[in-house]
């Protein structure tokens, strides 16, 4: 009897632990479904600019946690871009000291250009999600909410 109880006791642990492993999988035979809620595609009607960022994530964060549009002024949107574009850019060609993983492609921002709000308020925004997500300060202003 003092065997079976131990016996009965580790099933009972072993059936329990398994009812707690129900780890979600990814269907790769659909990957249009996985990137097409990741993708957000910025661009603007009156300029001919255009930015993709696949980044999983982001779509969900902009709409539920960012501040809402209207929020930032353009001026302010463009100056705070110029110096987290630079930032990232720095970083971007110097794979040796920085992820190389993180900071694939440089970005061409032109500081006398007029990008739209749009552009502007989705760039500053994936830099902030990107900064808080990887810990990554770009410059000397923390990234917040």
């Amino acid at each position: 009897m003092k065997k079976t109880i131990p016996f009965i006791i580790i099933l009972i642990l072993i059936a329990s632990c398994k009812s707690y492993n129900n780890t979600p999988t990814i269907n790769n035979d659909n990957d249009y479904s996985f990137t097409q809620g990741d993708t957000v595609s910025i661009s603007s009607d009156e300029t001919d600019y255009e930015i993709i960022i696949i980044e999983p994530g982001f779509n969900s964060w902009l709409m539920s946690t960012a501040r809402p549009e209207g929020y930032y002024s353009q001026e302010w949107l463009e100056s705070r871009n110029a110096i987290l574009v630079q930032g990232w850019n720095q970083r971007n060609l110097q794979p040796l000291t920085y992820d190389p993983n993180l900071y694939e492609i440089r970005i061409d921002y032109d500081t006398n250009s007029d990008y739209g709000y749009d552009v502007n308020y989705k760039l500053y925004n994936y830099f902030v999600y990107f900064q808080l997500k990887y810990k990554q300060k770009l410059s000397s202003f923390t990234a917040r909410i």
